[in-house]
């Protein structure tokens, strides 16, 4: 079955890099292996093939950017076709994180070292995440050497046990694991934190992500994470990994992926055929509403109709932020909100505020403080792959896109060569 060759098969890229940006050449097994460090390696690398799609997905199919050419336009109209997107962008998302869980399978099965094991653990953890919010229900594999013959282990779990049996236990394990300390943009013990503080926000359990978001914003500066002084100097080659960044996948023109090229960057600056005016009015419309806001020059270009969040200087070479410090003040604002602490969200809320050159927001109820952190985060975290997700997490789909959607299509399709080559024991998510 297709799926488990091409996990077994990324077994076959492993040996020792010294490097993230490097492919792991093509010369031992597994089996063979003393040193995990280029398996390591390997998990870290196969993130670099969910960017671009999960860019497109986190912006593209929400009001914040959208596509102008057919057949892609069919992200913006929520209905079956969007099938016919699998090879652009479902297809390379599903194999690329399939392939990275397998080789985080390989060191946590085999490796002798504690950090090693924490970092495959959190990555699994990240691969899971990103599966479970694009797809919903989704095949679990936690073994480096899965059967090639028992079809009944490509059946698909709830995205519930995925969280709870698989996800947040890997989460806490690494958390136990690894360091406060940021090494080379490597996973750490505040990545690991934050995320779960994430994870739990996504599921609606603001109880238990409180302290794991307190923890990440209390301890951040002993760690060295900080938000930068100036919102612009968060993006750009030249910028990635300062101090704002917790976690990113490292991006390397050099080398391909199951994408090709991570060029998420393109998308929402116009430089696809594809959508070459890719910016949604109704972002502009949300800067309107924040007059003097910092950020708005930095993510909108509203002559153009594009995005200069990631400059063209350096193209293909900037990291993707998959967890940066604002991300994490902004979910703990929400998490203090809702846990009904709502003067200590605002004092959260107003940090991003007063660094996008606002003044403190004039929410004062639970309800408002909830809009004003949602608007915050839209604002903040534009074109970072962030806005589908929110909105489907908060329940504000069908108010913020102006129109009625079947919550089937909140979540996107299954690639259908999965479907097919496991003879439909993967099966397809409702309305595709």
């Amino acid at each position: 079955m297709k799926i488990l060759y091409i996990m077994l098969g990324a077994l076959l890229f492993m040996t020792a890099c010294e490097d993230l940006d490097q492919v792991p050449p093509n010369i031992a097994s597994s089996g063979s292996l003393t040193d995990y460090d280029g398996v390591l390696n390997a998990a870290y690398f196969y993130q670099h093939g969910s960017v671009t799609p999960m860019a497109v997905m986190g912006d593209f199919r929400a009001d914040n950017a959208l596509m102008l050419e057919p057949p892609y336009t069919e992200f913006d109209k929520y209905g079956p076709a969007l099938t016919d997107m699998e090879e652009q962008f479902f297809g390379p998302f599903y194999t690329a994180l399939y392939k990275s869980i397998l080789s985080a399978n390989n060191v946590i099965e085999n490796s002798k070292s504690t950090s090693e094991v924490g970092e495959a653990k959190f990555l699994r953890a990240l691969s899971y995440f990103k599966l479970v919010r694009v797809f919903g229900d989704v095949t679990v594999n936690l073994s480096a050497a899965p059967s090639t013959t028992d079809g009944s282990i490509l059946v698909r779990q709830s995205a519930s046990s995925v969280y709870t049996d698989v996800i947040i236990p890997d989460l806490e394990d690494a958390i136990a694991a690894l360091d406060t300390e940021i090494v080379d943009g490597r996973a750490s013990k505040y990545a690991a934190q934050g995320l779960l503080g994430k994870v739990l926000v996504q599921m609606g359990d603001f109880g238990q992500a409180e302290s794991h978001l307190a923890a990440v914003v209390s301890g951040a500066d002993a760690a060295g994470i900080s938000l930068q002084a100036n919102y612009a100097d968060i993006f750009g080659v030249d910028n990635d990994l300062n101090s704002e960044i917790i976690y990113a996948t490292q991006i390397s023109s050099s080398i391909t992926d199951e994408y090709g090229f991570s060029e998420f960057w393109s998308w929402s600056a116009g430089l696809d055929t594809k959508s070459l005016e890719p910016l949604d009015t109704d972002l502009i419309a949300a800067f309107d509403a924040s007059p003097g806001d910092l950020r708005r020059a930095v993510n909108i270009d509203e002559t153009l109709l594009m995005s200069p969040k990631f400059p063209q200087t350096g193209g293909p070479d900037h990291d993707w932020i998959e967890l940066r410090l604002a991300d994490v003040i902004l979910l703990y604002a929400e998490t203090l909100n809702e846990n009904g602490s709502t003067p200590a969200a605002l004092v959260e809320l107003n940090k991003i505020r007063t660094r996008a050159g606002l003044a403190n927001s004039t929410a004062t109820t639970q309800s408002e403080v909830r809009t004003a952190v949602a608007d915050e985060r839209r604002l903040e975290l534009a074109f970072e792959g962030q806005r589908w997700f929110d909105l489907v997490r908060t329940g504000t789909v069908d108010a913020e896109m102006g129109e009625t959607i079947d919550s089937k299509y909140h979540l996107f399709p299954i690639p259908d060569s999965e479907v097919l080559a496991s003879f439909g024991v993967i099966t397809q998510n409702a309305g595709y």
